[in-house]
């Protein structure tokens, strides 16, 4: 197999895991029984507005509501309003979002339905800080977690304790309507309290939680939120509480899916999948590393799989900024599993975020090939040094070897796939 073909199959899996997410194919089979009363659509994420869209397309009696989505992620839709905010740190649109979403769903009846459309992003998206505090509070709370190497499980069990609309407490405020969540997974093992912070979702974890995690990672805090915090004040809905007790979840797209999906594709071209997990965690770098020793058995031993092959894995590890640069997840991941490989013949790599973002670029991703490094060198990069410098997306973009999908309008969360030719 040579290069192009290589990078030609890699990107048709890639875009196999983006297609089996899609909301249009994912809604219409979990679609709930017409209410007695009003159909009401609400909703957070990237994938948020698609999902609104392809219930508008399959429902055919009366519906409205109003869903919040990443800016350049908006679909047309009728009868469901869409409004645009920021992501990955929330800002003043996100907030009066949130808002009106809670106004929308408090003066409803138990002959009422509200479907909640959730997906990857939308702890960010629906942004309604605890009273006392102010978006600048959160704001300056998110940026410290995303710095941080904190999981996206912990950066979410500080965000619950810190809203008046996630950890439950948008359901309870939808009481005594009937709450039916479909989700689309971004999170390590699909826990929905952690997909988008689940806000309609029962939260099991407390204030002592959310401080245990502030203080392993040595996030700083504004005064006003350690209180809140210390206080208790920020206690979560429970799963236990009463107010959840009409509350149905429906997971519709996963990480695992969307693997599935690209095995097939690998299948088809003659390449045995393997998937090693879908739900990988760690520091980035540290799992490239690994993942380059696991490549470079099955080249020179056979060992545990014969070539050729791919390598799948899905999940969503952990940056620890030190540098300055333009990175994200996978580039990072696709910089350290080349460095580690060292040129080894016959390897391939695609590492990209489902959403077409990775970290804060437009930029799905990046390839690697065995020539990466050669290249790159003849161009006067150091690759030790872009990756020390958290610098994936440069690196990447020099060789011309990003990968750039524009919004999918979904999220499964990253997508890593290393290619053994032999």
């Amino acid at each position: 197999m040579n290069a192009q073909t290589a990078r030609d199959l890699l990107r048709k899996m890639f875009d196999a895991a983006i297609n089996a997410a899609q909301p249009s194919l994912c809604i219409p089979p979990h679609l709930p029984e017409p209410p007695k009363g009003r159909l009401i659509v609400i909703g957070a994420g990237k994938a948020s507005a698609a999902m609104a869209r392809a219930v508008e397309d399959h429902w055919s009696g009366h519906l409205s509501g109003l869903v919040v989505t990443r800016y350049g992620y908006a679909v047309s839709c009728k009868r469901i309003e869409i409004i645009e905010a920021a992501h990955p740190v929330p800002d003043a649109a996100g907030l009066a979002a949130a808002l009106r979403i809670k106004d929308l769903v408090s003066k409803l009846s138990a002959d009422d339905t509200v479907l909640c459309l959730i997906s990857g992003g939308g702890s960010a998206l629906l942004a309604l800080p605890l009273e006392g505090l102010t978006l600048e509070d959160k704001q300056s709370v998110n940026r410290e977690l995303l710095k941080s190497a904190a999981s996206i499980s912990e950066m979410n069990c500080v965000r619950r304790h810190l809203s008046a609309i996630k950890g439950g407490r948008l359901a309870a405020a939808c009481y005594p309507a009937k709450v039916v969540t479909l989700l689309i997974s971004d999170v390590p093992g699909d826990n929905p309290c952690d997909i988008a912070s689940g806000p309609t979702v029962g939260d099991p974890t407390s204030c002592v939680d959310a401080l245990a995690i502030v203080r392993r990672y040595g996030i700083e805090l504004p005064p006003k939120v350690r209180d809140v915090l210390e206080s208790g004040r920020g206690e979560s809905t429970k799963p236990d509480d009463p107010h959840l007790s009409i509350v149905e979840t429906r997971m519709i797209a996963t990480p695992q899916m969307a693997l599935e999906a690209a095995a097939e594709v690998a299948r088809s071209a003659g390449v045995t999948p393997h998937i090693l997990g879908d739900s990988i965690e760690g520091e980035t770098r540290d799992v490239g590393k690994v993942m380059a020793g696991i490549a470079r058995q099955v080249a020179l031993r056979g060992q545990p799989f014969t070539t050729p092959c791919v390598l799948l894995s899905g999940g969503e590890t952990t940056v620890t900024v030190r540098g300055t640069g333009r990175g994200g997840r996978n580039v990072e991941f696709l910089l350290s599993l080349g460095i580690s490989l060292e040129g080894q013949p016959g390897i391939y790599g695609l590492a990209g975020d489902t959403d077409g973002v990775d970290g804060q670029e437009e930029i799905a991703g990046a390839y690697l090939a065995p020539d990466t490094l050669q290249r790159a060198w003849s161009q006067g990069l150091r690759p030790k040094d872009s990756l020390d410098n958290n610098d994936g997306h440069s690196f990447f973009n020099a060789l011309d070897d990003s990968v750039v999908t524009g919004p999918t309008l979904t999220n499964v969360n990253d997508f890593r796939a290393i290619l053994i030719t032999g």
